[in-house]
């Protein structure tokens, strides 16, 4: 079950709003060449190289189905490569900008990966990521509960998609650590207001619902489906229902 830009999109107004507030932090002074970090479609990367015309964007991603979508937003200062976070990381290219914007979730070990992105700052350059703070998000956590127990656990060979979110005292110390200045920090809530169940399970089916399904026949996926549906249910109890969804939002300048 690969990435499906069409499902995600689904819920593009709700996705969209945390990029907004994040591309809202950067500053377009000495911005010549940027990078997104797990760029998807493209379609934000786009806005940013819009917004910031006099800079240089390259958007990465490793979803072949993602970035299919891309080649419509090429343009001269917009451009896009299949590469992976951890090819990005060893390569030798420095940026004025490097900006994630609900991407890096996906990745292991951020005590380890930030310092390296951070590192792929020019002096004055400007490091932007918005994460998604699964710890705290309930659907993640009906989740993870579900897939945890019988038959999933069975069924899964015992797979679990542990998110590698760190605490906000985390982050803040690995940015200014790493001389970060001009800091900003933030854990926002975004809500989203569900008119079923079914809402919200597609809210989450196209992002950390995927690693489960992928390694689920059919049958198993629409057992899993309705095991996910039901304790959502339970949980909100009636609907319409009010979903408090939480974000990170980091920003920092490279001294």
């Amino acid at each position: 079950m690969p990435w499906n830009p069409h499902t995600y999109n689904q819920f593009k107004d709700i996705r969209y709003q945390p990029f907004f507030d994040l591309a809202g932090l950067i500053s377009p002074e000495n911005l010549k060449s940027c990078v997104d970090v797990g760029c998807g479609t493209g379609e934000q990367t786009a806005i940013l190289s819009g917004k910031f015309e006099s800079a240089k964007f390259l958007g990465i991603d490793s979803s072949e189905e993602m970035l299919r979508e891309s080649i419509r937003f090429e343009k001269a200062n917009l451009h896009f490569k299949l590469i992976t976070i951890e090819e990005f990381v060893q390569s030798v290219s420095k940026w004025d900008l490097v900006f994630s914007n609900a991407a890096l979730q996906w990745c292991d070990n951020h005590a380890e990966l930030f310092p390296k992105l951070m590192a792929k700052l020019n002096s004055g350059g400007q490091f932007a990521v918005q994460m998604p703070f699964q710890r705290e998000n309930i659907l993640n956590n009906i989740l993870l509960e579900t897939v945890s127990e019988k038959p999933f656990i069975d069924l899964l060979e015992g797979f679990i998609q542990n998110s590698p979110i760190l605490r906000i005292d985390d982050y803040a110390k690995l940015l200014f650590d790493n001389g970060l200045k001009d800091l900003s920090i933030s854990l926002k809530v975004y809500p989203i207001v569900a008119r079923s169940e079914t809402d919200l399970y597609d809210f989450i089916s196209g992002s950390a619902l995927i690693p489960y399904m992928e390694r689920l026949d059919d049958e198993g996926q629409k057992l899993l489906a309705a095991a996910f549906m039901r304790r959502i249910q339970a949980y909100f109890g009636s609907f319409p229902s009010i979903y408090p969804f939480k974000r990170i939002l980091l920003y920092g300048v490279c001294e």
